[in-house]
């Protein structure tokens, strides 16, 4: 059974993910920067028109999602990226380390033959380069940190809204796999940037939203015990 979307915070919606649009969609989450919408990350691809209907059940307009940023190259969490694209001229943003799987659609990388699925060659709008990007949305920052160990290039986003610290972690967990250039190492590296981050909210990419600060920061360190 669906359940319907959740406002997290004020203004920042979980709209997809397992029970919500998809079993097989990772979270998709929604930040409204008054009026200028921000997707990130887009399921993985059969569930487009009802995140499309899930955004208008907020009163927003989907035409309005003027970025998608995707965490990584995963096909669960880019394959509505061309739909959104095409229908809306959404601009897709993903870290320079992670842009070649998608605009190559390589079918390894994108991890899209596990789900025995493709994802065709899509162009990346906007490379985020280095650790830490800072994009700008109605007047507020929304943070891109490179936090590299699952993918190359994939990132975690925090927003400050209304005296709370929101982290947008997708794949914490991994998994690491060989076909992925995984990096336990650099992984490591990561999470102790997530905890410095000292955040209240959790976004999580599969495992749903933890909070206050103390679950977000056991919710991290019970990974990295595991994998110790």
């Amino acid at each position: 059974m669906r359940k319907n979307t959740e406002e997290i915070i004020s203004g920042v919606y979980l709209i997809g993910g397992p029970g919500i649009t998809a079993a097989d969609d990772a979270a998709i989450y929604l930040i409204d920067f008054a009026g200028d919408l921000v997707l990130i990350d887009a399921g993985a691809g059969g569930s487009s028109s009802q995140i499309v209907r899930n955004i208008e059940m907020l009163g927003l307009n989907p035409a309005s999602v003027s970025n998608l940023i995707l965490t990584h190259c995963h096909i669960d969490h880019i394959g509505s990226a061309p739909f959104f694209k095409k229908q809306f001229g959404t601009k897709i943003m993903i870290h320079e380390l992670d842009a070649n799987a998608v605009e190559r659609g390589d079918s390894r990388k994108t991890a899209a033959n596990w789900y025995s699925t493709t994802f065709p060659p899509t162009s990346v709008d906007q490379k985020l380069k280095g650790d830490h990007e800072i994009l700008k949305f109605g007047g507020e920052e929304l943070h891109c940190l490179h936090t590299p160990g699952h993918t190359p290039g994939s990132i975690s986003l925090y927003l400050d809204r209304v005296g709370k610290r929101v982290l947008f972690g997708q794949d914490i967990h991994g998994p690491f796999h060989r076909d992925f250039d995984s990096d336990i190492k650099a992984w490591k590296k990561s999470m102790q940037k997530l905890l410095a981050l000292d955040a209240d909210i959790l976004c999580e990419g599969h495992f749903g939203i933890f909070q206050p600060k103390e679950r977000v920061s056991e919710y991290i360190e019970r990974y990295l015990d595991e994998y110790e």
